[in-house]
Order: structure tokens, then C-alpha cells, then sequence
């Protein structure tokens, strides 16, 4: 099972460290326009009427593409606290079941954000003219990353790899 999951693996490593790429991007992109619309306000006495919508735009995708990230790393929502009291061997178990929650999760995301998508097509942001859709699709890319992250790991662990133990590359081998 593993000769084509590792493989896999390392390519959903890839998109994670994409998706992170992209967050930080849009973190950096987003105070930019932020301090270009303060500028424009106090120092020019002109405020764009994009900067405001277009913040809150690149500060969906950073947050979201984040937040899929956090699956794949492990630094998202678990039984953290039953781990400490339950016997070592429950550990396996409560990740298992924390990543079908995630999976179910980013389920819904992938379908009710497909369906707000799909629904607000055909409107428009004003200050942007993108269409209102444009707000959805981080739900929806969001919501397929966490499937694939949390499916990931739920395979990864089903083949014996230390899933677990490691918080970044499960193809990674210690010395």
C-alpha cells in the first residue's frame, strides 16, 4: 500500500507548501493594500472603494488555504486532551476519528460552498466586478484540500506510517 501512497504523499507535500506559499502571499498582499488605503485616506484625502472589498477578498483566501494547511500539518482541532488521559494505544484511534470529523467537515465546505458558488455566479461585486462567487471558491478549495489531507493521513496511518509522531512529512525517515 505504500509503494503508491508515499508517492501521493509527496505531491500532496507539494500543494500543502503551495497553499502556505500562497497564505503567506496573500497575508503580505493584504496589509499592503490595507496600507496603501490608509495612505490614499489620510495622506491623499482619496480613498479607493477596492481596497476594503479587495482586503477582505485576499484575507478569505490566506485564511482558508491556511486552515487546509493546518490539516495536513496537524495543527488543527484533535482530542488532545483525552490523549493525555487514555492509554498510548487510544492515540491512533481519536486521530482516526478527529480526521473523519475534518473529512466530513471539509465535506459540507466542498458541497454548500459549491452550491453558494454555483447560486451567486451570475451577481457581481460592485467595487471589484468580480462576480460574488469569487467569495465562495476558498470554501470550496479549502474544503477539497482538508479531504485530501485528512484522507492522507487516514491512509498513512492505516499503513503503519508514523503519522502521528511527525507533524510535517510523513516520507520523511529518522536516522
Amino acid at each position: 500500500m505504500t509503494t503508491w501512497l508515499l508517492p501521493i504523499s509527496r505531491v500532496l507535500g507539494r500543494i500543502s507548501n503551495v497553499a502556505l506559499w500562497l497564505a503567506g502571499i496573500g497575508l503580505v498582499s493584504m496589509t499592503a493594500v490595507v496600507a496603501y488605503q490608509v495612505f490614499m485616506r489620510f495622506v491623499i484625502n482619496a480613498s479607493p472603494a477596492w481596497t476594503e472589498a479587495g482586503s477582505i477578498m485576499i484575507m478569505t483566501w490566506f485564511i482558508f488555504l491556511g486552515a487546509a494547511v493546518g490539516v495536513r500539518e496537524n495543527f488543527h482541532m484533535g482530542f488532545d486532551v483525552l490523549l493525555y488521559v487514555l492509554p498510548p494505544g487510544a492515540k491512533p484511534w481519536l486521530r482516526a476519528i478527529s480526521d473523519i470529523c475534518v473529512f466530513g467537515f471539509a465535506s459540507g465546505m466542498v458541497y454548500f460552498g459549491g452550491e453558494l458558488a454555483i447560486r451567486y455566479w451570475s451577481t457581481r461585486i460592485p467595487v471589484l466586478g468580480l462576480p460574488t462567487s469569487f467569495t465562495y471558491f476558498p470554501v470550496v478549495v479549502s474544503g477539497v484540500l482538508m479531504c485530501l489531507f485528512s484522507l492522507e493521513r487516514l491512509l498513512l496511518r492505516l499503513a503503519g506510517e508514523p503519522v502521528d509522531d511527525i507533524a510535517a512529512d510523513p516520507t520523511i525517515t529518522e536516522a
